[in-house]
């Protein structure tokens, strides 16, 4: 019975991994939040973890009070969930920390050769190069979570001994705007970005969703993870949101992974890997599957995959530029300081007046996404 460890266990993925535990029977080993007391409380009653951290300081304080009475030890803050990384025992950690600040704690799981279910995509666009020799050196496997890129690494288990891979193809729902003019998305507000038509999410992902750049973020990251350039990866805009993903090998043969969307499918094959156990998820119906539709994204009114492509193109700092302006043009859109359009507008001014710098180091890429993410804010400031 494998044992895991979830960062960001009251989050979206958390949750849902949660799920995936409790139908499995498979042991939490230690959790992670930064403030939700409330649920973290919760899980830990439920799962009778080792260890927990709340890296806010305060939430920490009110866990240890609201669980005194179990076994559970609870730490506080980023040293503390170091501190639990190297302690608990564990099998397999779930990466599901929103943004930057999974970097560091992916990295300490991998040093301790220990394999990564990561949803954190945020880690491998800027520090990839970075997690992927850690990960050769520690002998740790990074298996992906988001839903296109395990739709991508299922698939690839049949490929031949020299993968013969020669093009990947991304699915996409297209997100609530899909087919509309730049007119129309001038308008959207953060409560219409938020109504994904097909997926459950958190709220910054979901924005993401809308305008597209969450795809070219998945560009960046299929890169990373399967070694192709981006002029390999191909977007497909999928409506039903069925098939997740495909790969094409040499000799034009297409192979596809197909479920109804819902997370704890990938989760749960991460966590089970290379096995698979019966799921939680309702089977696939294909007879009341009225169709499948494929269609090429308008990059002329969604502009972010052309963004990132670019980013990625060049690598170097670029990749992080992107990240760190996007996630501050997000939460300024969410506060109604931007409008929509304005996303993608601000990230790309970003990218445009920033100096590339080849082969950063983990020092220099924090560095620069510290300081992306304050000349954005105050750029938004002045809009």
């Amino acid at each position: 019975m494998k044992s895991i460890l979830i960062l960001g266990s009251t989050g979206s993925i958390g949750r849902q991994t949660v799920s995936v535990l409790e139908n499995l029977g498979l042991r939490a080993a230690g959790l992670s939040a930064n403030t939700d007391v409330e649920r973290m409380e919760e899980q830990i009653r439920t799962l009778k973890p080792a260890f927990s951290v709340m890296t806010d300081v305060a939430a920490a304080e009110e866990l240890k009070r609201r669980v005194s009475d179990t076994d559970t030890a609870v730490f506080s803050g980023t040293d503390g969930l170091v501190k639990m990384i190297r302690e608990a025992d564990f099998d397999v950690a779930v990466n599901g920390i929103v943004g930057m600040a999974g970097t560091l704690p992916f990295l300490e799981v991998i040093r301790r050769g220990k394999d990564v279910a990561v949803a954190n995509k945020e880690s491998l666009v800027t520090a990839g190069p970075i997690i992927k020799k850690e990960a050769k050196k520690y002998g740790a496997e990074i298996l992906p979570v988001d839903s296109e890129h395990s739709a991508i690494f299922q698939c690839l288990q049949a490929a031949p001994p020299k993968r013969r891979l020669n093009k990947i193809l991304l699915t996409c729902s297209g997100g609530p705007f899909f087919g509309q003019s730049k007119e129309q998305i001038a308008a959207v507000t953060p409560e219409m970005a938020l109504r994904h038509p097909s997926w459950k999410m958190g709220a910054k992902i979901t924005v993401d969703c809308a305008t597209m750049m969450n795809k070219g973020l998945e560009i960046m990251e299929a890169v990373r993870l399967f070694d192709l350039p981006e002029d390999k990866i191909e977007v497909l805009i999928h409506r039903e949101s069925i098939v997740h993903s495909l790969v094409e090998f040499d000799d034009h043969s297409l192979l596809a992974q197909l479920g109804l969307p819902d997370m704890r499918i990938a989760i749960q094959y991460a966590l089970t890997y290379p096995d698979r156990l019966p799921s939680p998820v309702d089977r696939l119906d294909l007879t009341k599957t009225a169709s499948l539709t494929f269609a090429q994204p308008d990059t002329d009114v969604f502009p972010a995959t052309e963004l990132c492509r670019q980013a990625i193109r060049e690598d170097g700092i670029y990749p992080t530029v992107v990240n760190a302006a996007n996630e501050v043009a997000v939460h300024a859109f969410l506060n109604k300081r931007i409008s929509f359009s304005e996303i993608v507008d601000v990230v790309r001014r970003q990218l445009e007046r920033t100096e590339q710098i080849s082969n950063p180091d983990l020092d220099t890429i924090f560095e620069i996404d510290s300081g992306i993410r304050k000349e954005t804010e105050h750029f938004i400031a002045t809009l």
